[in-house]
Order: C-alpha cells, then structure tokens, then sequence
C-alpha cells in the first residue's frame, strides 16, 4: 500500500512539474522537498538527530527562499539562473564522495586507508574531508580532487543563492510572484 501511495504522489509530482500553469515556486518546492525530507526523516528516525534535523530544515526554508529571489530577479539571465541547478547536486554528491572515501562503514582492514596505506580512515562532515592517519600522527589526504570540485560548486551557489537572498528579502513581492500561476492579468479580464 506504501509503494501505491508513492507511486501516485510521483506521478502527481511529475504532472505538475510538467503542467505549463503550474507556478515556478510550486515547481521548484516540488523538485527540492523530497530528498530533503528524505535526510530530515533520516536524521530523525535513524541516527536520532532531531537538532540536526530542525537545522537541516531550517537551512532548507533559507534556501528555498533564495532560490525563489534567484529565479525572480529582473536582471540576470535565465542561464546563470540555472547554474545552480546543477552546481548543488553536484556539491552534495561531491561532498558524499569525499566523507565516504575512507571507507569507515566497511569491516575493519578492507577499508582503503588500511589496505593500501597501513594507516586508519577519518573523515570530517564539514569542511568535508577524508584522510588516513598513521601510526607515527602523519596524515595522507584522500579524495583530493573530489574536495576541489566541492568547493568550486559550493562557492558558486553560494554566490549564486546570496543573490538571490539579497533580491528576496530587497523585494518580498518576487516570492509572491514566484506562486502565481502562468496565466497573465490581461486573458483573465477580457470577455
């Protein structure tokens, strides 16, 4: 029954996304809820994080906020606009990459640090980072390249999303405008 209601609230989703009348806003709240709900509920039911998960929602409302000021400002180009459609998807999946490196889940000795460098993995949430750590206190960084691409895609939507808080909170009005539907004011009055 479970599978049911989330194969119908897909499909929902997926028409509304689609539907030319459907609003920027409800669109871009479509697309950015779920794997966010998805983490809170995670925090909160499996590692029992409830803090971190207000914060995680918390961060998530200033976002979506941003986001909403960034697709409605006047004067940028739809295409930086989209940019950060991309770079964030790929900051999370680079940020994933980084702190699973050391392979500190995996039975002890088949992780890398272990059975290529003798030493033992640690890895950090923020700023992400995984290194192993030898016997002597010596370190060697894993993932180096996967940091970089983090933080070049971390530091371009954080531009980008400071814009757009910087237009949210300059001018209200364009979230509102963000949850209208398509239609225009002038087919709505004519006879």
């Amino acid at each position: 029954m479970t599978a049911l209601l989330a194969l119908i609230a897909c499909a929902l989703t997926v028409h509304l996304l689609v539907h030319p009348r459907t609003a920027s806003g409800i669109k871009v709240v479509l697309l950015t809820a779920p794997p966010v709900a998805g983490v809170v509920w995670l925090l909160e039911e499996v590692f029992k994080r409830p803090l971190t998960a207000v914060a995680v929602a918390a961060v998530f409302v200033v976002v979506v906020i941003a986001l909403l000021g960034l697709l409605g400002h006047p004067r940028l180009p739809t295409w930086t606009k989209m940019i950060v459609f991309g770079t964030v998807p790929v900051a999370a999946l680079a940020w994933l990459l980084v702190v699973t490196a050391d392979d500190t889940l995996k039975d002890p000795g088949e992780d890398p640090c272990s059975m290529y460098y003798g030493g033992i993995g640690v890895s950090k949430a923020f700023p992400p980072q995984a290194y192993c750590r030898y016997q002597d206190g010596s370190t060697h960084d894993l993932a180096t390249g996967t940091q970089f691409v983090f933080w070049v895609c971390f530091a371009i939507s954080l531009a980008l999303l400071s814009i757009g808080l910087w237009q949210a909170v300059r001018d209200p009005r364009t979230l509102v405008r963000q949850f209208r539907s398509g239609v225009s004011q002038s087919t709505r009055g004519t006879p």
